[in-house]
Order: structure tokens, then sequence, then C-alpha cells
């Protein structure tokens, strides 16, 4: 590993004779690297010069930075590496916009017949020397085994992080895995822990690899905190890292915040403490008590006017929630906000109207095109997944330039897009994250907060949280100075990876090259550590057995009879502590209200009358009046032994535990009913002889017993001696069990799983042996996550008789996810035959899913049906307005959906082959693809 100390190369003139020399020599030696340099005005920092070596010498190379710092510069050398010696480089990233912004940066560089786009939806000049494309590209490419593959020389993988996400990470590794080996690979990486492990990993599959990690921020970042109108360092000024910009881990807190934080929690208890509930202050207002201090939370406007004052603009202010993000925008124009001077907003004016002249008329007012522009000439805008792809590229070259001066933005903004600000603002560290709020993790923070700080434009750098009632500043210190964030595969077979790999290589060869995956490196990594663990157990069990040996005879079976007594009493004890809780069940099953019981256990042992049984499907809960007045639920808790009504009380309908009269004179009544009984004996019922063990058991341990003092062993003097040491034996003999079993789960984990998804391809005739059937090959150009749904409805010939519209609302049950589970009532659905084959399908999801947990697999959701309406009437031909008038879907959300269903339709068309079923998904693309969906073209 390296680590770049940041320094900037100096020039030729102000070395030494000695250095000139050797920077004459390196030149030589890296002829292209010096053309390269040459086009820049600024000398290469220290690490994007060894990396550029590296590349030029024939080595692959992992650069792990922080955002901000360069790395794409060494993207950018592999590339001219490439153009100079007459081969081939794709560029992939993780997503269409950041394909699409790099696509613009090399055409403006090399030219249009240099340089291509290939995005899924968007083809251009596909056959030239450089092509751009998403991930998924590059992959798809690899199994159907393109043309354009030949002459390849350089992949360059942007945010090679990105293989760590859930739903897509696992498309990295197989591009990692499959490309040719005479292709460089040039990964580019966020700053993340392991990066040496990555590194580490990509030597084994793809040869010779050098792993570069640069650490330090190319412009120092400074750390706030915004307390009402204050604007407060988080760090404590003591610390001289953080006061020069670059905070190290544990760095200590500003005092003042500790006051405040103080301050803030005495403020909320004493007010908690002091204000009986229903009524508020004299005053009506929320007073202040003792030394606290309720923080004043400013608006979004003030935030934006205290950072203009400062000084502090262009910024970004991470909102979690795309609703959230539009009503700041409308907060900021309602408070008159206004960033730009009247040139800058004829500029943005002009900009916006000719960026989006090619949008329907019609199409703009359900588009909020009016209050976008007019956001945006005042210098603000949102940046979500739910605007139009048009709308988020004109916020971002609008930023770029330093006309729009404040976005509020969701975190996909932090995902590459080149955006810098001076400032980013975080408004809550928590978020959604599709199942619950939870906090942001520390590489989440250091990827938003990573944003501040433009090189070449900026001295420093400001991330700044908004102080939130209950904040802890520590929290905070802790998320802004922790470098532990490691990378994590996300990597498992899917069914169309199967079938693909298994046409190629056959299933042998497949497994092996599976076995090659970031995730089964992880996991053998982590067995090397049990397996240590586990050597180091059975070399102590050794040393346990020769310090238990007996002159008498052999004391391990000695022990073993030992063990062998505590265990069958144990055994049996736990038996009957299970029956007797049956029985304690079962019997307050049996109680009724009025019923007078003698509460065995607990802190209201003794006489009580059950006013309510407290039936539930978690077990009975008797709600009772004690003796003493008390009303209390009980627990099964309380009840050790089985309970019996020993007489019966009238407890009156409209008795009410609350009302302490009735409790006095219902506790009266108890007194005098039992003031003459006598409380059974304790646990009268299910006693057995011999101390309450069953007769085979006594025998049992009998038996046991006599064997024992039989034993030669038994009658050594340092018997108690050797059993410590037995003993020791048996507890990690156990622990060694429990280690082998860990080792024997994650040894072979890939493989083991992709030999399950063989055996359910095998069981649906998909696969036979090392052949993927005719029935199989439909699914090899299948690449939804509903792979097995598609192609198995394809088989069935569900899809074959329905008309483009009609194969749009099916197709999209298989795209469309709802934000959430609980999003919408029951969805509406096309007439007729459309809802004959969505409830087919859902069928056949119900069969497959039925197969998956047979075979303990977990890949097929159910279809969801919240798109087909839209999807059928936009492939009628409808309007934008009439289709999303009814629903919630944001613009953005339609057009990525549409995009979705387009490819999917897409591949739906290659799978038919020469079928009427083809014809139909051709047509229902040039349906789909018009309007917003179809101008979105190179916006997304």
């Amino acid at each position: 590993m390296t680590t770049s100390d940041h320094s900037r190369t100096q020039p030729a003139a102000e070395s030494g004779p000695a250095e000139r020399y050797a920077a004459q020599r390196k030149d030589r030696r890296h002829p292209v690297l010096r053309d390269f340099a040459a086009h820049y005005d600024f000398p290469l920092d220290d690490f994007q010069d060894r990396a550029c070596r590296e590349i030029e010498d024939g080595r692959g190379v992992l650069v792990a930075a922080p955002t901000g710092s360069g790395k794409t510069i060494v993207g950018e050398f592999a590339i001219h590496l490439a153009l100079a010696t007459g081969r081939k480089a794709f560029y992939t990233t993780p997503i269409k916009a950041l394909s699409n912004q790099k696509y613009h940066d090399l055409v403006a560089r090399y030219g249009t017949e240099q340089v291509g786009l290939l995005t899924g939806d968007n083809t251009v000049n596909g056959e030239a020397p450089i092509v751009v494309m998403t991930t998924e590209v590059l992959r798809n490419m690899l199994y159907a085994g393109s043309r354009t593959l030949l002459g390849l020389g350089f992949v360059v993988m942007d945010e090679v992080h990105y293989l760590a996400d859930r739903a897509r990470g696992a498309v990295w590794e197989e591009v990692i895995i499959h490309l040719p080996e005479s292709v460089a690979l040039v990964s580019l990486s966020a700053t993340v822990s392991n990066a040496e492990e990555f590194g580490e990993w990509l030597a084994t599959v793809r040869g010779e690899t050098t792993t570069i990690v640069e650490e330090r921020r190319p412009v120092p970042l400074y750390q706030h905190v915004m307390v009402g109108r204050r604007l407060l360092d988080l760090f404590a000024s003591s610390d001289v890292d953080a006061a020069a910009g670059f905070v190290k881990e544990g760095a200590p807190v500003n005092d003042e915040l500790n006051r405040i934080a103080r301050d803030d929690w005495a403020s909320a208890r004493m007010k908690d403490r002091r204000t009986p509930r229903g009524r508020g202050g004299r005053t009506g207002g929320p007073r202040q008590v003792g030394n606290g201090r309720r923080v004043w939370i400013p608006s979004r406007p003030d935030v934006i006017d205290r950072l203009d004052r400062e000084g502090l603009l262009p910024a970004i202010v991470f909102i979690f929630s795309r609703v959230g993000c539009d009503a700041a925008v409308t907060q900021c124009l309602n408070a008159g906000v206004r960033l730009t001077t009247s040139e800058e907003r004829d500029e943005i004016f002009a900009f916006v109207e000719a960026s989006c002249r090619d949008l329907p008329e019609d199409d703009l007012h359900v588009l909020g095109y009016h209050d976008f522009l007019d956001g945006l000439t005042r210098g603000v805008a949102a940046h979500h997944a739910g605007m139009l792809p048009a709308f988020k590229q004109c916020v971002e070259e609008l930023y770029v330039r330093g006309l729009c001066k404040v976005v509020f933005a969701t975190e996909t903004l932090a995902l590459g897009i080149n955006m810098p600000a001076r400032t980013v603002v975080i408004e809550k560290l928590s978020k959604w994250n599709g199942e619950t709020h939870a906090d942001i993790t520390p590489g989440e923070y250091t990827q938003l907060t990573g944003r501040a700080g433009r090189r070449g434009l900026d001295v420093e750098g400001h991330g700044v949280v908004l102080w939130q009632p209950g904040m802890n500043p520590r929290e905070v210190a802790g998320l802004a100075s922790t470098r532990t964030y490691p990378l994590r595969s996300s990597f498992r077979p899917s069914y169309n990876m199967a079938v693909n790999l298994v046409h190629q290589f056959g299933r042998e060869r497949s497994r092996e090259l599976l076995e090659q995956s970031f995730a089964q490196f992880q996991a053998d990594k982590a067995v090397v550590g049990l397996a240590r663990q586990l050597r180091k157990a059975e070399e102590a069990l050794d040393g346990y057995v020769e310090a238990a040996t007996c002159h008498l005879g052999d004391f391990m079976e000695y022990a073993g009879l030992r063990r062998a007594i505590s265990d069958a009493e144990k055994n049996a004890s736990r038996a009957r502590r299970s029956d007797r809780r049956e029985e304690a069940l079962a019997s307050l099953a049996e109680l009724k209200v009025g019923d007078v019981i003698q509460v065995p256990a607990g802190k209201f042992a003794g006489f009580a009358v059950v006013v309510d049984p407290g039936y539930s499907p978690d077990g009975p809960r008797p709600y009772v009046v004690t003796a003493d007045r008390q009303a209390r639920r009980l627990a099964m808790i309380d009840f050790p032994v089985p309970v019996s009504a020993l007489t019966r009380l009238k407890v009156p309908k409209s008795f009410n535990p609350r009302n302490p009269q009735m409790r006095r004179d219902l506790a009266s009544a108890l007194r005098s009913r039992t003031h003459d009984l006598t409380a059974p004996p304790p646990s009268a019922t299910g006693r057995r002889a011999g101390g309450g063990l069953p007769p085979a058991v006594v025998d049992e341990i009998d038996t046991l017993r006599a064997e024992l003092k039989a034993h030669p062993c038994h009658a050594c003097p340092e018997r108690e001696d050797h059993a410590r040491w037995a003993e020791r034996w048996f507890k990690l003999h156990r622990d060694a069990a429990t280690l082998r079993r860990r080792v024997e789960q994650r040894t072979n984990t890939v493989a083991r799983q992709f030999d399950r998804v063989c055996e359910v391809l095998t069981s649906l005739g998909y696969l036979e042996g090392d052949d993927v059937t005719p029935r199989g090959r439909h699914l090899r150009r299948l690449y939804s996550d509903m792979d097995l749904v598609a192609a198995e409805a394809l088989r069935r010939g569900l899809w074959d008789d329905l008309s483009p519209s009609q194969l749009a609302a099916v197709l999209s049950t298989l795209v469309f996810e709802a934000r959430r589970p609980d999003d919408a009532s029951a969805p509406r659905l096309p007439g007729g035959v459309v809802k004959d084959v969505v409830a087919e399908m859902v069928r056949l999801w119900a069969e497959l899913d039925e197969l998956e947990r047979a075979h303990k697999l977990d890949f097929l959701r159910q279809p969801d049906l919240g798109f087909a309406w839209i999807a059928y009437r936009w492939a009628e031909g409808d309007d934008l307005d009439e289709v999303l008038g009814g629903s919630e879907l944001a613009a953005g959300d339609f057009v990525r959906w549409m995009k979705q269903l387009l490819d999917l339709a897409g591949q739906v068309a290659d799978a038919a082959g020469d079928s009427p079923l083809r014809a139909t998904s051709r047509d229902l693309v040039r349906a789909l693809r018009r309007g917003v969906v179809a101008y979105s073209g190179l916006a997304e």
C-alpha cells in the first residue's frame, strides 16, 4: 500500500540537478505518461503519478482515494494509453447519469468520432475505440460473446466500491472474474478501510495488481454544527489535525457543544418533570427551566441565509426525503430567497429553456416546469430520483457552472456525480433505508461530506450538521472521524448467471469460477482465522487429556460417566419443568371471572380473585385483584406450578379495576371468603416418585452410578484434580465443535449456493448436466431480478396473445417495486385478459417460490401490480397529464420505471425467438418510447 503525502510535485526549475536527472529518466521510461501529463496545467499528485506508471508498465491498479481527489485522472490515462497503443478502452459506471456525464467529458477531449456510449437505452457509436457504458451492459456483452470486445485493452471501473450494493453489486464481480486475461483492469474506489484485502483479491483473479491508497483529501475539510444561528466547530480547537482540516480518529469534541447538549437534555428532562400532563405554563408556552434552554431550530431559508452571509456557498443540503427536498425549494421561494444577479438569472433562464425545448408543451405543467425554472433562476433547486432526468441534468450543469448556489438533494447525489461544493449540510443523521429509519454510517457520512471543498476553487471545504434535539456531539464526532468502513461483497449467483456460465464453461468450471468471487475470498479469509482458533483448541485438548491422566485407569472414560449422570439429571429436570409449564398453561386457560386462586409465586403471591382471564395468542395473562387491594395483570413467571379455583366470588359487571373504592370492596370480600381457607401445598400436581424423576431415568442414573463406583479411577486420591482438567476438556471440546461447524458453513458457500440454483434449473428442465436445454436458452437473454418468472411465463406462452399495451401492463409487474410495500391501496388493472394473465403470473411465482424454499433459496419477489395501469395507458397513447393525474408517482420515477420496462421488453424480444411475441415486444418498445420517455435520451 502507498499513501501519498499529498504535496504537489515541484516544477523541474525549482529542483536540483540530481532531481532533474531522475525525473528525466522516469519520463524516458514512461513516454505516454509524459505526453498525457503535458495536457494539464498542474503537475499530477504523487498517487496519480504512481498509478499511471503502474498502468504503463502493464499492471492493473486499484486506486482508493477520497471524493474529489482526482482519481478519475488515472482512468483517463488508461484511455489515453489505449489510444496511443491502438487498443480499445471501456469506461464503466454504476448509473446512467454518470455514464452520460463521462461521455460528454471524453467527447470534449477526444471528439465524437473516438467516443461511444452504451447504457441499455442509448447506443451512440458503439464500435468507437473509447466506449462509456454501465457495468450491466459490459456484463451482458461478456455473456453474449460480443464482437465489440475484440481489441479491448483496458477497462476502467469507476465507483468499484459499488460491488457492496445488495441489489446490483454482483455485476461488478461477474465482470472482474469474466474479463479476458489480456485486459488490464483499472479500479477506482472511494476510501475503504480494507482496500488492501480487495487489492489482494483482484491480484488473485486478474494477475499483477498494485493497490494505491490516498487517504488525505486534496482540500482540508472543517466540520461544524449549526446550533440555532451559531456555527460552532465540531472538534476542539486544541486538536492540531482537526484545526488543519484533516481530522483523525478519536479527536476531542468542542466543549461548547458538550455544554449545549447537557443543557438541552436538562431542559427537556426538567420540562417533562415540572409540567403536569395536559397543563402548560402560566403564559401558555413552554417555560425555560433550570440551566437548560431549548435550542432554536433554524428554518431552511435561515440556514441558507447564514451560509450566504458566511461566504459558504455554493452548498449541497442533504435531506433524506424527496418530499423534503421539494418542500425546501418551496420554502425558499416563499421566503423570497434570491441568490443570483440579474445577469445570472438571464443566463439560467436561457440555458433551461434551451435544454428543455424538446419537452412536449402540454407536459410542462404536470412536470412542474415553471416552479422548477423559478427556483433555478433564484439559485436554488432540488435533486432526487423523482425528478425528470432532463431537470436533473439542468441542475447539475448550472451547479457546476456556479449559477445554481444551493441544491437540496437526497443521498443518491453522493454517488459519483461531479457536483463538488464549498459546503455540505446534513439536516439529520438518520434516513429511511427501505425498512426503517436508521442512523447513517461513518462511510455514508464521509461520502456525503466528501463533496465539500472544490479542488482549484476552494482553499477549504466545510461540513455542517444541523443541531437536532437530543443530539450527542460525541456520536457526530465519531461519524466524522471514523476510518473503518470496509467493503463487503454482496455477490450471489442468479438463475441468469447460472445458465450463461454453464453454457460457456460447463458446470464444474463455472463452480470453480464462482469460487474466485470476492464473497468467497472474504469468507475464506474468515475461515483462515477460525481454522487457526480450531487448531489451537485441538492442541489444547491434547494437553488437557495429558493433564487428566490417572495411574489407576482411563480417567477420560471415568469423567465421561460423571458427565453422563449430570446430563441425565439435567435433561430430566428440564423435561419436568417443561411438563409443569404446560400444566400451568392449561390450568390458567380454565380460569373464569370470579375464580379465587392462590398465586404461587412472585411479588403478588397469595390469594387473588380473577377479574379477567386474559386469554391471548401468546398465552393467558390473568388480571387479578389481591387481598391487599392491588390490581395487576400477571404473567407466566408468577405461575411456576398449576393453579385451580379454590372458591368463587361475584365480580360486578360494572367493576372498574382503576376505581379504588371498587378495588377495596372486592378485596374485602376476598379476605372474608378466604379467611378459613387453607392454601394448597405447593406443586401438588404432577409429582412423581423418586424426587420427581421418571422411573426409567432413575434406573439409568442408578446404573451409571454403579459403573462409576466400580471404575478403578474412583479410588484415586487426586480424582477431583483430574476431574477439573476433564471438565475443561469437555467445555473446550464443545467450543471446538462449534468452530468446526462455522468453518464448514463458510467453506465453498458461493459454490454451494450455485449448486442449489442449478438444482432448481435442472428440476425445471433448463439444465441437463453440463448442457443448457432449448428451454433454458430463453433465460440466457433475461437479466431481470425476476428472470426465472419471465422465462417460465415465456415458456408457458402466457404472453402470446397479448396486444403491446396489454404486454406493457403484465411486464411492468416484473420490474416495478413500490418504494414501501404498504404504499398504496389495491392497484388498478386493465380489464379482460390482462387480469387473467396477471393472476396466472402470481400463481406461477407462488409455484417457483415454493420450489426455491425447497432448495433453501430466496431470489424471487411477488409481482407488484402498482405500475400496470400506468404502463397500459402510456402504451395506449394517453397524455402524461392523464397518465400521472390520478397517481402519486413522480415524473422522474415514471421515466425510470418506463426505462426498465423498455429494457425488459427488449430482452423479451431477444428471448422470444422467431415468434409473434417478438413482434409484439418490439411494437411495445416503439409505443413506450415517446414524449418525456424518449426525450430523456442522454439526460439519464
